[in-house]
C-alpha cells in the first residue's frame, strides 16, 4: 500500500485509471497541461500518461490522488465535462482504485 507523508501525517494514496480516445492528441495535451492547477487544487498528486502502441489517440491515464471522493467529485463536475468536450475526449471510462499491495522486483 502506498503511503504518502504530508504535513507530518501519513495518507493512503488512492488511484484513478482513465481510458479514452481523443480526436487529436496534441490538441488534447494542450488542454490537459492547461488544467494542471485545477487538478492539483482538487487533490491530484501525480499522473502517468500512456498511449496504445498502435493508436496514439487512445490514451490511458493513471493518477494518484489524496482521496477517491475528491477525485470523483472533480472528474464528474460540470466543469470537467465541458473541458473534456472541448478537448475532444470520446467516451471516457473512469476506474477508481484502492491499492492492495505494491512491490519492486
Amino acid at each position: 500500500m502506498s503511503v504518502l507523508t504530508l504535513h507530518d501525517r501519513d495518507i493512503t494514496v488512492q488511484y484513478v485509471l482513465i481510458i479514452h480516445e481523443v480526436e487529436d492528441y496534441p490538441a488534447w495535451k494542450t488542454i490537459f497541461d492547461g488544467a494542471i492547477n485545477i487538478r492539483k487544487d482538487a487533490g491530484e498528486i501525480s499522473y502517468q500518461l500512456l498511449k496504445y502502441d498502435r493508436d496514439p489517440n487512445s490514451i490511458v491515464h493513471l493518477y494518484r490522488w489524496l482521496s477517491l471522493e475528491n477525485a470523483r467529485t472533480f472528474f464528474e463536475s460540470p466543469t470537467l465535462v465541458e473541458i473534456r468536450k472541448k478537448a475532444g475526449v470520446k467516451a471516457p471510462k473512469f476506474i477508481y482504485l484502492e491499492e492492495i499491495e505494491n512491490g519492486v522486483l
